[in-house]
């Protein structure tokens, strides 16, 4: 019996509609909530009331009366939070190109060496110190004296290596002696005429600064048309006569000792154990005026005052680059050895050499991890505060200063915490692009 399309269709089974299930358990949402209760709590407690309480508290004064945009204005017109927003301006440009750099430059020099995994602990042990340690270290390391400070120490050997001390930087000379200073020179007061002696008495030097080679002090024998000079500490026990040579008193070895006529230095010599010196053969009937030349008394490297109000930012930022290159190193290293090596290999086979390799290779590769290092580092450098107030001495405290620091300073040194908490606002609003982009990143990864 024939039928038409129509009786099939009215006849046909209807479809049953598909019913989706809900998930396990989730007829319970209200037991999911209540296990999240909790950590939603502490977090309320802890982040989300202290952000909102910081935000309305900005526009208020110390006493919680509201002063509207009073507190942002006197950021504008405080000098020390323009300095402090300079100051970070200085370590996001500078601090993270710098450790990622060295972080870069040490995993690939390190990725072929036998012992890699040594040296990456040793570059990675100073992350398990904290910034306070980090700033004692650094402070003590940083010390003006090259006998205490260990990177002036370093420097004194290179610069007495090149022009060291005098041979008695600590001499001087007393009222009544028959000298005077001049610039850096002692000077005798009366001059001295062929067949003379010019006495260059000293004082200042104790025991142990003298020469071991230093003997009782003589004046020279002068032969006809020489001058002669000499250099000794004068003083003995018991006292003695000023600008006179006596018994006990020693001569000093080693003093330059010139010859000046009509303002030009005719003749310079060095004097022997027993500090005397004779000039011969002059050309000149003089009269000459005797010294010690300034070089006997030059002080010699004093030391670099690396915390000083020009030098503490970027001396800062070298401690927090040696505390963090080791982070650099090993998340820049697993990089690294997750590359494929097939395409490494490829551009070498094509005639790429090391440095294209590396450029045109490597780098793109390396790109998400450098990106991952860089803006870790942007964020850590934005809320640096502990290595500052360790590191900075008082007298630099306001050139090193940071809006972190600042935002301490006034809150909880000046006691104003309305103008404490727009500092914090501040900071807040520069670390939220960084964030966001880093968030932007991790889901792109995703």
């Amino acid at each position: 019996m024939a039928s038409t399309a129509a009786d099939v269709t009215a006849t046909a089974a209807p479809r049953r509609a598909i019913k989706l299930q809900p998930p396990p358990g989730g007829a319970k949402r209200w037991m999911a909530l209540l296990f999240l209760f909790p950590a939603l709590l502490l977090l309320g407690a802890v982040v989300v009331y202290p952000t909102i309480d910081t935000f309305a508290q900005s526009f208020q004064d110390s006493d919680r009366l509201w002063v509207g945009l009073d507190n942002y204005e006197d950021l504008v017109d405080t000098g020390r939070v323009r300095q402090a927003i300079q100051n970070n301006a200085i370590w996001v440009a500078t601090a993270p190109a710098i450790i990622t750099g060295l972080g870069l430059m040490f995993a690939i020099l390190t990725e072929r060496v036998r012992y890699q995994t040594a040296i990456k602990i040793v570059v990675f042990m100073p992350m398990a110190i904290s910034f306070l340690a980090t700033g004692v270290i650094w402070r003590l390391m940083y010390e003006e004296d090259p006998g205490r400070g260990l990177l002036n120490a370093v420097a004194q050997v290179g610069a007495d290596a090149v022009s060291g001390p005098g041979a008695y930087p600590d001499a001087t000379i007393v009222p009544d002696a028959p000298v005077v200073k001049e610039g850096g020179a002692v000077v005798s007061t009366e001059p001295v005429a062929p067949g003379g002696v010019a006495a260059l008495p000293l004082v200042g030097m104790t025991e142990e600064e003298l020469p071991s080679d230093a003997v009782q002090a003589s004046e020279p024998s002068v032969p006809e048309g020489a001058v002669g000079a000499v250099v000794w500490r004068d003083f003995r026990p018991g006292g003695g006569e000023i600008g006179v040579v006596e018994e006990e008193e020693l001569g000093l070895p080693g003093a330059t000792v010139e010859l000046v006529d009509d303002g030009e230095v005719v003749a310079s010599e060095t004097t022997g154990p027993d500090g005397s010196v004779v000039f011969e053969d002059l050309g000149s009937s003089g009269p000459f005026q005797a010294r010690v030349a300034e070089a006997t008394f030059a002080a010699g490297f004093q030391g670099i005052s690396w915390l000083s109000p020009g030098l503490v930012t970027p001396a800062i930022i070298g401690a927090f680059s040696w505390m963090w290159t080791g982070f650099a190193v090993v998340v820049i290293a697993a990089g690294l050895a997750a590359l494929p090596r097939d395409v490494l290999e490829a551009a070498r086979v094509d005639g790429a050499n090391e440095w294209q390799t590396f450029r045109h290779v490597t780098l793109p590769l390396l790109a998400p991890v450098l990106g991952v290092v860089f803006v870790t580092l942007v964020i850590n450098v934005l809320k640096i505060f502990d290595i500052i107030l360790v590191t900075a001495p008082g007298a630099s405290q306001d050139e090193a200063n940071v809006i972190a620091l600042e935002m301490w300073k006034t809150s909880f040194t000046s006691g104003n915490f309305g103008l404490g908490s727009a500092v914090a606002v501040v900071l807040f609003l520069m670390v939220i692009p960084v964030m966001a982009l880093n968030i932007r990143r991790f889901r792109r990864a995703e």
